[in-house]
């Protein structure tokens, strides 16, 4: 049986997959955008945000790291509470990446450049003991905090409200209680009393 050729409907319909690369905004450039914002503070935000962002993603995969590899007496309820604070954090990537790309600028995406650009101290692949994954825990919001907290003082003094009011409303108010929750694990409490 012959093939019937292709119908120009087909071939309007077939994918062109192939396809030369091609970078259109380069990485730590701003497009214009009519935000009655000044392009220094943009700039500012932007690369203060991506700095943010990438000690984000760190910390979000961390919990999911100790939520794998979480052990012990209170396993089952750590499990399920790093894998919420994985959730809440990675709703913070979300909303960090969209506010650089609405600022005209280029979030970064990849887990190379995340590394790259982390200042998180990156644990080691093995498994850890529970007091270990949890002070990292506290250490990495603590990063995380400082730089909101500085990020969201440089964006007022420049006019920028939207980037201020996320820092503030978003990333501080999400971390500052699973500081809380984390921290609440580390007190020297028994499961048992010796005494009885």
């Amino acid at each position: 049986m012959a093939k019937k050729p292709h119908s120009k409907t087909t071939t309007e319909a077939q994918p062109q997959y192939k396809v030369e690369y091609r970078e259109i905004q380069p990485y730590g450039t701003l497009k214009h955008m009519p935000l009655a914002l000044e392009d220094n503070a943009r700039t500012h935000s932007v690369g203060m945000l991506n700095q943010v962002l990438a000690d984000t993603m760190t910390l979000r995969d961390m919990y999911k790291k100790h939520h794998w590899q979480m052990s012990g007496a209170t396993f089952y309820q750590l499990h399920l509470l790093l894998d919420k604070h994985y959730e809440e954090q990675a709703v913070l990537v979300d909303t960090i990446a969209e506010r650089i790309m609405a600022l005209g600028g280029i979030s970064i995406a990849m887990a190379a450049d995340v590394a790259e650009l982390s200042t998180i101290p990156r644990p080691p692949k093995g498994r850890e003991d529970v007091p270990t994954q949890l002070a990292r825990l506290l250490e990495a919001h603590e990063i995380v905090l400082r730089q909101a907290h500085e990020g969201a003082d440089a964006a007022d003094e420049a006019g920028d409200d939207g980037t201020n009011d996320m820092l503030v409303s978003n990333v501080i108010r999400t971390n500052e209680p699973q500081v809380w929750f984390i921290a609440e694990h580390l007190a020297p409490t028994e499961l048992v009393r010796a005494d009885r």
